[in-house]
């Protein structure tokens, strides 16, 4: 079967997020030992294995993403590279429906090629910092939230945007103390950078140490941002060394994300 690996969140080749994607033939996903051995055998942050769903049934296509070691309930890098080869495959026209574990999410493409992603927004909710995990991140945070069932991950806002860019977090300890990740995030220092918050992800409990863009992780950081910098439409920029840009609007209890997508190979995935 044909493999693609996608760099989403981008619109040039080896930058922001690189992902697996499997179109699978049959009614019926392969044992999920052998989508986790293919995402293993790859090692980008998340492969997506998706398949067609029969006429009359709820969505379009079925989806699941696989990081190295665990699938993972909510992505959107992948998703934004699977509707990528989709519609390049030109079996979608303009718009996919998804099954998924976190329910019906759609993609929409445009004509210059933006596609944008319809996923439920994060429900925020304070917590305390476990003390540890602030020591092995390094920081002085302002807030902590955790981002619901979905992601299962806890964001801390800091003071700066000099201090994202310079963190690094003891990641055994980071694993050791997390579910899935951690989000870090703080206003952009310029206003004419282009980008309105700056953000970087780190899952090490889920096999991925620092991941390049992370889409659902700004489902959180969008109502987030929105909530701070009274507007709904934003963009944020994931500091991560390959780095990417993520539009973003809030719509209630759905976030939209937005970005482009490059596909950098094309091979036959053997049996």
């Amino acid at each position: 079967m044909r493999i693609r690996i996608v760099d989403a969140f981008t619109d040039r080749p080896f930058a922001g997020n690189p992902a697996g994607v499997v179109i699978l033939d049959g009614d019926a996903f392969p044992s999920d030992e052998w989508m986790l051995q293919v995402a293993a055998e790859l090692k980008h942050a998340e492969t997506a294995f998706v398949r067609r769903l029969p006429d009359g049934s709820e969505t379009g296509w079925a989806l699941r993403w696989f990081t190295p070691a665990v699938e993972v309930a909510l992505c959107g890098h992948a998703t934004l590279a699977t509707t990528h080869v989709l519609h390049r495959a030109g079996l979608i026209e303009e718009r996919a429906t998804y099954g998924t574990l976190s329910g019906v999410l759609t993609a929409s493409v445009a004509a210059d090629g933006l596609i944008t992603l319809d996923f439920p927004t994060a429900p925020l909710r304070p917590i305390d910092a476990d003390p540890e995990l602030v020591a092995a991140l390094g920081i002085d945070h302002r807030t902590v939230l955790h981002t619901g069932p979905n992601t299962d991950d806890l964001l801390f806002e800091v003071a700066d945007e000099k201090t994202v860019r310079a963190l690094e977090p003891d990641l055994r300890t980071v694993a050791r103390l997390t579910r899935r990740g951690v989000i870090v995030t703080a206003a952009a220092a310029d206003p004419a950078s282009g980008y309105d918050f700056v953000s970087r992800f780190f899952a090490p409990a889920v096999g991925v140490d620092e991941d390049p863009v992370t889409g659902s992780a700004h489902t959180a950081l969008t109502p987030f941002w929105a909530e701070r910098l009274g507007r709904t439409d934003l963009t944020g920029y994931q500091a991560s060394p390959r780095g990417g840009l993520v539009r973003v609007a809030l719509k209630g209890d759905r976030t939209h994300l937005s970005g482009h997508a490059v596909t950098t190979l094309d091979g036959t995935l053997l049996p």
